[in-house]
């Protein structure tokens, strides 16, 4: 009896049976989030809306400069991915395609530096902001996390796998190396140019804290402050809260989704052994 068939199709049905219980609390924020406030709390509970409605919808969009919100949440997330993308493929590149004193130094320190903890340095980056005059601004959200360790040692990895050989040949054809970079360097990382882009994204567009540290005005909070600031100390609008919920998590899913069939392979490309 051929046991590989039986095998696969006990395989597919786990994954899928813990891939229905990972998405299990996101499908019931979505569905909620369609219901009036009296279902939500309506017993027995109900997974699937009765009263299907959008004036949860139409009252969180109106409520609080959510708009508002949402645009600088877009604005900061895709601006500083795409600057964390840059930055760090070109440091990425410099560690992998030249040859220089300290190198290897540089490269250790930089992964060294991941084991500071995140809360050490926030008081030296704000009063270095302050100084700046980036506090209040939502370019002071952009340009301190802009590189990451993780995103070099990613982009350092993967570039390590790509043949010397391209680069010297588009030398002496006479290429500069900005051209090299940016036509031929730039083109053949997509796969971890994607990965770094859902790191970034993912961080950008769920981050609290530092948002929380650097602004304080009102119209340039970004959207998690948004959904802190709504939950009120003596009621919370549960259906408006979930509709906006939802209207937070539709970006991140949309980039994944755009990005994800060079996730993995960037992924695995980037953590080879160097």
């Amino acid at each position: 009896m051929n046991k590989q068939p039986i095998s696969k199709t006990l395989h597919y049905t786990v994954l899928i049976l813990l891939s229905l219980i990972t998405l299990l609390p996101v499908l019931w924020v979505v569905l909620s989030s369609f219901k009036p406030q009296s279902e939500l709390f309506r017993v027995p509970l109900t997974f699937i809306p009765q009263d299907w409605t959008l004036e949860n919808y139409v009252s969180s969009l109106a409520a609080g400069n959510f708009p508002v919100y949402f645009s600088n949440t877009v604005f900061v997330a895709v601006v500083s991915t795409a600057l964390t993308v840059l930055i760090n493929l070109m440091a990425g590149y410099a560690l992998a395609k030249y040859i220089f004193t300290g190198r290897d130094i540089i490269f250790t320190v930089m992964i060294a530096t991941l084991m500071i903890p995140l809360q050490v340095i926030m008081i030296p980056i704000f009063l270095q902001l302050k100084s700046l005059g980036m506090l209040n601004s939502l370019w002071g959200i952009i340009i301190p996390p802009a590189a990451t360790p993780t995103g070099v040692f990613l982009a350092r990895q993967y570039l390590v796998t790509l043949p010397n050989s391209l680069i010297e040949a588009a030398r002496i054809d006479g290429a500069r190396e900005h051209t090299i970079f940016f036509r031929l360097i730039l083109p053949m990382s997509k796969p971890i140019v994607a990965t770094i882009a859902i790191f970034s994204f993912m961080w950008r567009w769920n981050d609290y804290l530092w948002p929380l540290i650097v602004i304080t005005d009102n119209r340039k909070q970004t959207i998690q402050q948004a959904l802190a600031n709504f939950v009120g100390q003596l009621q919370i609008n549960w259906s408006d809260l979930l509709a906006m919920t939802t209207i937070a998590i539709i970006p991140v899913i949309i980039v994944f989704l755009a990005f994800q069939r060079f996730f993995f392979s960037g992924i695995a490309a980037g953590s080879v052994k160097g």
